[in-house]
């Protein structure tokens, strides 16, 4: 975000057309929409519960994102089918499996916590529109502007680790899922 405000995108969202133009753009959607909506259904609200049956939570919430992540290794026959060398396919989705899953835990731990798709969801949503962090995009900016930015970064970061668990509290949400912390 500290990247996006610094380059002037973040005006953007405020921009009425920027949603209306993308609400009709097919991949847009799916990408936004349909894959977070449909992705967090199946590995959250349907197969988290099951695991948490057989599984204490912290185990469950590292065992579902494995699924999660092994359903993005598709992606290595694309990168094929469009000519791409078997071993640069393999490494980047190697590299993918490995984000998607991370991502997937965090996700898993959202919806255990509160019990409810929403905040998974949206966090899948903006992570798929953010896309991976490219830090290389820290050197477009001269100094005082590239260390106040990596500094948001940090700021971000710290905040982030200090405000999960108690942003995140069952207390707060009244709901649960099948278990009781």
């Amino acid at each position: 975000l500290a990247l996006q405000r610094g380059s002037g995108i973040w005006r953007l969202y405020a921009e009425p057309m920027y949603w209306v133009n993308n609400m009709g753009n097919l991949i847009w959607m799916r990408n936004h929409v349909v894959a977070p909506l449909s992705e967090e259904f199946t590995f959250r609200a349907c197969m988290l519960p099951l695991l948490l049956q057989c599984f204490r939570p912290t185990t469950a919430i590292f065992v579902c994102p494995l699924f999660f992540g092994i359903a993005h290794l598709h992606h290595v026959a694309e990168r094929l089918k469009y000519g791409m060398e078997l071993k640069k396919a393999l490494l980047i989705s190697c590299f993918q499996f490995s984000y998607t899953t991370l991502f997937g835990a965090y996700s898993a731990f959202l919806f255990v916590r509160t019990g409810h798709l929403v905040a998974p969801f949206l966090a899948h949503a903006f992570c798929n529109h953010m896309g991976f962090p490219d830090l290389s995009e820290l050197y477009i900016y001269k100094e005082p502007q590239r260390s106040i930015i990596m500094a948001l970064c940090v700021v971000g970061l710290v905040a982030w680790c200090f405000l999960l668990e108690p942003l995140t509290s069952p207390s707060w949400y009244s709901n649960s899922v099948f278990y009781k912390i």
